[in-house]
């Protein structure tokens, strides 16, 4: 349980990680990119942790390490999906806490769309 209160300790760092970068960009289209990122992923991270406890029967543990956001939200979304990729197999195989993670990566995936094409 320790591996997933990691990767889910890291969706909730992105969050605020884009919420602060919200704030710093001088991009409007990245500013309204970030700010539906980081107002959606709370709901998606809290469903996620409910189901699993819920499938699995245990409560997980989070560790405390925190890391800071990357130099822009580009490169935020760039490497949470590639930590998403990577990572997401701590995670039960049951489908549908399969299925909440697809939901955060469509929601990381349309968001690197909105950050690379929408100037």
């Amino acid at each position: 349980m320790e591996n997933m209160g990691s990767f889910i300790l890291t969706l909730l760092h992105s969050a605020t990680n884009t919420h602060i970068l919200h704030w710093q960009t001088k991009s409007f289209a990245e500013h309204m990119a970030l700010g539906e990122f980081y107002e959606a992923l709370p709901d998606l991270i809290d469903n996620l942790v409910e189901a699993t406890q819920g499938a699995t029967g245990e409560i997980i543990e989070f560790p405390v390490d925190y890391y800071p956001p990357a130099k822009d939200g580009l490169t935020e979304l760039e490497e949470l999906r590639e930590y998403f990729v990577q990572e997401r197999h701590v995670m039960p195989a049951d489908s549908e806490i399969q299925n909440l993670l697809d939901s955060i990566a469509d929601q990381i995936d349309s968001t690197l769309y909105k950050l690379r094409f929408l100037k």
